[in-house]
């Protein structure tokens, strides 16, 4: 785990509906979703908690009980591994809800990323701290990637989000930053953020990821920013007007990023993630080397 002393809790906006994954997601939230041998949630708590964060905070909705409750305690089922003498699945099972203090406030409505965060505010008010989208699970052979920015932070105070050079033609899919010159490897102000700009009005190809280290006064910010983008509270808004006022740094990270956020995504994530595992290669390239269902 990576001690750090200024960043204690992350904050996980899950309250949205996932409808890019219908019919799945008719019960299931899309954060619960398999990926490999757990569920694509627990990999951004255990870089939060890898990061040195001891609380982790969920913003939910309705039908996400289920995220709260994997991250509980479940007697009955370690009772039941430890009768069968599964002592390794027992240890496993345990330690899911001591991995942190969880807490969870309700969004009652999906009005958008700057909404789910404000949402949050009773929870984290008091100091800095850390959000992750889960959608997006974050690969560093280094440290984590929250990690990084808490890093950043750290060293230049202010806040700080995850940034990442994207090719020319995927700009208009992402928030992109307008950033002054590099002030050491991979760490920029942030003058200014637009959103989904057409490649030719792009100030950059530096988009905003799903990692952010904010100042609690970004609440502030959200209370007044009003409805923006698909008449949603967009926390990009907020930060617009940060930076007016106070520093904002952009750090591009170290790692890869898997995007679990669209059924593709998802399904290249599963593969990838398969194939850095040796027992589970072999099932891919089997599989891979057979014709396809005939339907």
């Amino acid at each position: 785990m990576t001690r750090n002393e200024t960043v204690k809790k992350c904050l996980f906006p899950v309250g949205g509906l996932g409808t890019r994954f219908l019919p799945a997601t008719k019960e299931l939230p899309k954060e619960m979703l398999p990926l490999l041998d757990r569920p694509i949630i627990s990999y951004g708590v255990d870089e939060a908690v890898s990061s040195g964060c001891t609380s982790i905070i969920f913003v939910t909705g309705r039908n996400k009980t289920s995220i709260e409750d994997y991250f509980d305690s479940s007697g009955e089922l370690e009772q039941t591994l430890l009768e069968r003498g599964n002592s390794a699945l027992y240890e496993l099972i345990k330690e899911i809800p001591e991995k942190a203090q969880f807490m969870s406030v309700r969004q009652p409505r999906p009005l958008g990323l700057g909404h789910a965060v404000l949402c949050g505010e009773c929870l984290c008010s008091d100091s800095f701290f850390g959000i992750i989208l889960p959608d997006d699970v974050m690969v560093s052979e280094e440290e984590p990637v929250l990690s990084q920015l808490i890093h950043v932070h750290e060293k230049h105070g202010g806040s700080v989000i995850a940034l990442e050079r994207v090719g020319d033609e995927d700009v208009s899919r992402y928030g992109i930053a307008l950033v002054s010159e590099e002030i050491e490897e991979g760490v920029f102000r942030i003058l200014d953020l637009v959103e989904k700009p057409a490649r030719e009005n792009a100030p950059s190809n530096l988009a905003i990821m799903g990692r952010y280290v904010l100042s609690p006064r970004i609440f502030d910010y959200l209370k007044v920013s009003g409805k923006g983008a698909g008449n949603e509270y967009q926390l990009t808004d907020a930060l617009k007007m940060m930076i007016k006022k106070e520093t904002l740094w952009g750090y591009a990270y170290k790692g890869q990023r898997l995007d679990c956020g669209t059924l593709q995504g998802w399904l290249d994530a599963t593969v990838r993630l398969a194939l850095s595992r040796n027992e589970l290669r072999v099932v891919v390239e089997k599989a891979l080397s057979q014709d396809t269902l005939k339907t």
